[in-house]
């Protein structure tokens, strides 16, 4: 792991060497204008991410690249639409040790044991008894809620790092306690349930032991699939073991929640939201989402040099983001 010239990604400038490992997110080989194969993907650290290129790549090599999720890089950086990028001129997949694995994959900078705990006294104020017991049943599978503690809430969209699900999820329980009382005729238990189920199944969609990709289920069931197939157990499992049974209402309305909480069709939800408390979670997940893609691209806690004001397109949000605070004496002296 240690080198001269192997840096954090967070902290790069233009026209530094680069010698390092690196974990890899979205390899892709894309097609020059001259219809040249290259290498394109982003680069990730404990302390952020950096777009790399390799003008020169066989994209028969592609698999290989990609095979441990993990790579050791040499190149330089650039400055590049306002933005620091990597180009490459040397690429191989690596193999990394677990004690690597802190330095190579991001995590949460809050307290994951204090956000779980916080996660659990919210779904245990919920009202009915029945999802009370269902509240009960998922809290109390240490297998599940083990993966929930640790995995992140994407691959590199947003919360992407380690217990980045645990506080997405965290963040819109607060979220809903806050604005809930605006709405006195949205069942409170409803939007709680739902928001704390909603991505539960990227525990097993996604991987995160040697990197952040997909695994096969998420592949081919995918999180919404699998959340509605875990709610159907975990309420019969919860009658059984409470004798609340859950209305088969209620049931339906939390699995139209999951499926549903991507909001248009065309972003991966199975059935657009139709209830006021599946537009409410679509909504709200929508904006957490939104705002940290949004807040982790301004990076304002970083220095603003002349041509960085914008970012590059952020293929979520589908625009640049203006990373300075115009209100920001530092902002306000950076030429945009």
């Amino acid at each position: 792991m240690s080198s001269p010239t192997h840096r954090n990604l967070a902290s790069l400038e233009p026209n530094q060497a680069i010698d390092g490992i690196y974990s890899l997110v979205n390899p892709q080989v894309g097609t020059t204008r001259q219809g040249k194969p290259f290498f394109k993907a982003l680069l990730r650290d404990s302390s952020g991410e950096a777009p790399v290129r390799m003008w020169t790549f066989e994209e028969s090599r592609l698999g290989e690249v990609a095979a441990t999720g993990f790579v050791w890089v040499s190149g330089r950086t650039e400055l590049y639409n306002g933005g620091i990028q990597i180009m490459l001129d040397g690429l191989r997949a690596a193999e990394v040790t677990e004690e690597d694995l802190v330095h190579l994959l991001p995590t949460t900078t809050r307290d994951i044991g204090a956000m779980f705990t916080r996660v659990g006294e919210i779904m245990r104020s919920l009202q009915h008894p029945a999802m009370q017991a269902l509240a009960e049943a998922y809290l109390g599978d240490e297998a599940i809620m083990g993966s929930f503690r640790r995995a992140p809430a994407a691959v590199s969209i947003h919360h992407a790092f380690i217990g980045g699900l645990l506080e997405h999820t965290l963040q819109l329980l607060e979220l809903a306690e806050r604005i809930l009382p605006l709405y006195p005729g949205m069942n409170r238990d409803l939007v709680l349930m739902g928001l704390f189920l909603h991505d539960l199944g990227k525990t097993s969609e996604l991987e995160w032991e040697r990197g952040f990709s997909y695994t096969a289920e998420g592949q081919l069931v995918g999180h919404l699939v699998r959340g509605a197939i875990w709610l159907q157990i975990k309420a019969a499992t919860a009658a059984r073991a409470s004798g609340a049974k859950l209305p088969s209402e209620a049931l339906l309305v939390l699995q139209h929640i999951i499926i549903s909480h991507h909001g248009k069709l065309e972003h991966g939800a199975a059935k657009l939201p139709a209830t006021p408390e599946a537009v409410f979670v679509a909504r709200l997940d929508e904006l957490d989402a939104k705002t940290t893609a949004a807040m982790a691209a301004a990076a304002r806690g970083k220095p603003l040099v002349a041509g960085q004001a914008f970012t590059e397109r952020n293929f979520a949000l589908e625009t640049r983001i203006y990373r300075p605070d115009p209100l920001s004496a530092a902002s306000a002296a950076t030429p945009a």
